[in-house]
């Protein structure tokens, strides 16, 4: 195994975009290598296809961190991947075999996200889905202040259908690399149900609730989240 630092690698979800990294990289500091990727959301074979170009960009060990649909994508591309030292989930999805983002939200009451979005078919096949941008603050990031959510609703990324239905492929990454993971506990999209339930299953490394955290946490708690991504970096020696 290396003894360089790895990487970070930021990977955001759907309705987000790498720019809503911006709190965390700023606290993470100057000591650590940072990558935010602008995560496709087209289907999850060819955005963790995509992500795993980036780490052999890298060319060197990484800390994979994913937020919503980000972890489905950061747990199907560290799969037998040996540059990958820790997985991180932020308000995430960490999938089962056959589990999709979708099934997943689903598993547990609690998620609004479904009467917030809209849709429309792209010329590509199927639809693509956003939240609704009146909707914006209250589902997604209810912690954070109006002026940037307004700014992150006009700025958000939609996702195909596709992606979010694509299930994981293959042994969960989680189960033979190290994780941490941090949630707020008022997260709209994702309940936090699902969330101590995946996290319970994983037998992490570190978790972290945090207590009205919308599922921004990127965007509106970055120091507990930038505090738990350095736990992980030094916990595999970084």
């Amino acid at each position: 195994m290396s003894d360089q630092q790895p990487t970070i690698i930021l990977v955001h979800g759907a309705f987000a975009e790498s720019a809503s990294w911006n709190g965390v990289i700023d606290r993470l500091g100057a000591g650590y290598n940072v990558v935010a990727l602008a995560n496709p959301l087209r289907s999850l074979p060819g955005d963790a296809a995509y992500l795993q170009d980036v780490m052999r960009w890298v060319d060197g060990p990484v800390v994979l961190v994913g937020h919503s649909y980000g972890g489905m994508v950061t747990t199907q591309a560290a799969a037998d991947n040996p540059s990958v030292r820790a997985l991180v989930y932020v308000n995430s999805f960490a999938p089962e075999t056959g589990e999709s983002a979708l099934s997943l939200s689903g598993q547990f009451p609690g998620s609004t996200l479904a009467g917030t979005l809209v849709q429309y078919p792209v010329s590509t096949g199927g639809n693509e889905v956003a939240i609704a941008q009146d909707a914006y603050h209250k589902q997604f990031a209810a912690d954070a202040p109006a002026d940037v959510a307004s700014l992150m609703a006009r700025t958000q990324r939609p996702a195909t259908e596709q992606a979010l239905n694509d299930a994981l492929v293959g042994d969960p990454a989680w189960r033979s690399l190290p994780s941490w993971f941090v949630f707020g506990d008022a997260d709209m999209n994702i309940p936090v149900a699902a969330h101590r339930f995946m996290a319970e299953r994983a037998n992490p490394q570190g978790q972290r609730e945090i207590e009205g955290g919308s599922h921004a946490m990127a965007v509106a708690r970055p120091s507990e989240v930038a505090e738990t991504i350095i736990e992980a970096v030094r916990g595999v020696g970084g």
